[in-house]
């Protein structure tokens, strides 16, 4: 009697024992849960990078120092080999022009040069339907060439851009078809589009610096960068009224080249601490 009441005693103390064991691994194994989502929210919100973002603009203004003009010759003959001489004389004509007021050969290209042929609808004779109350049947009869039409394209690149208008007043005498320009521009703008873009980003540092004082943060690293298209703003001449009997009763031309103002926009990201 004695040895099983020792032994229920001995399985309740047992019992109890792996009770109280589960309690303490369970309270462990919450304690150890809510502390690891506490530091998962305390992580996500100290571990997140603060920014700002500012941007910049810079701007260079520079004086054109090349100008394009254009002009085309277009030329009507009986047959293509007629039509092609009649602008290869032109042509020639306008490239010792522009030779005598300097401009170089690799500054002359043809952009395009063409031939077709022109068509004529021509009826055939005894052909044709009277007329009726409904209107005129179509006439028989058929598309026949009857000439040739040649043409070219030229772009020139002049480099001294005081000589321009006297250029342009020049060509207007060897009988080129259409002339237009000039097309002011900066040969070069590498150089000016590096300028601009260091002012926007001193524009966007200064920035960054007068926020950052008034937030009361430091700046630290650059996060990100980037540029806008950017661009510049053409300044074009106005076109030369040149009269139809050349030169020599038209004041020699100035035009005025004005200002071109070449631009960058930068955004800077900065890491705030």
């Amino acid at each position: 009697m004695n040895h099983m009441m020792e032994v229920k005693n001995e399985d309740r103390k047992n019992l109890y024992g792996a009770i109280t064991l589960l309690v303490l691994i369970l309270s462990v194994f919450f304690i150890i849960k809510i502390v690891l989502q506490f530091t998962d929210k305390g992580s996500l919100g100290m571990g997140e990078i603060r920014t700002i973002t500012l941007s910049g603009h810079g701007e260079v203004q520079a004086v054109p120092d090349i100008a394009n003009i254009y002009f085309s010759i277009t030329k009507e003959a009986k047959t293509a080999k007629e039509a092609q001489d009649a602008v290869a004389k032109i042509e020639n004509d306008a490239i010792l022009s522009l030779t005598e007021n300097k401009v170089e050969s690799k500054d002359i290209k043809t952009e395009n040069a063409s031939f077709n042929p022109k068509y004529e609808w021509q009826s055939e004779v005894g052909m044709r339907l009277p007329c009726n109350e409904w209107g005129c049947p179509p006439s028989y009869g058929k598309s026949v060439i009857v000439g040739y039409e040649a043409s070219e394209s030229i772009t020139v690149k002049v480099r001294n851009i005081d000589d321009v208008g006297v250029i342009m007043q020049d060509l207007g005498t060897v009988e080129v078809t259409n002339l237009s320009g000039p097309d002011f521009s900066i040969d070069d703008e590498d150089a000016l589009k590096t300028e601009a873009r260091r002012l926007a980003i001193m524009e966007a540092k200064e920035k960054a610096g007068v926020l950052a004082d008034d937030l009361g943060v430091r700046l630290g690293k650059i996060t990100s960068f980037s540029e806008g298209a950017g661009g510049f703003y053409p300044v074009f001449g106005k076109e030369m009224l040149m009269s139809a009997d050349g030169a020599s009763s038209t004041p020699r031309a100035q035009l005025p080249t004005g200002e071109q103002t070449i631009n960058s926009d930068v955004t800077i990201t900065y890491e705030i601490k």
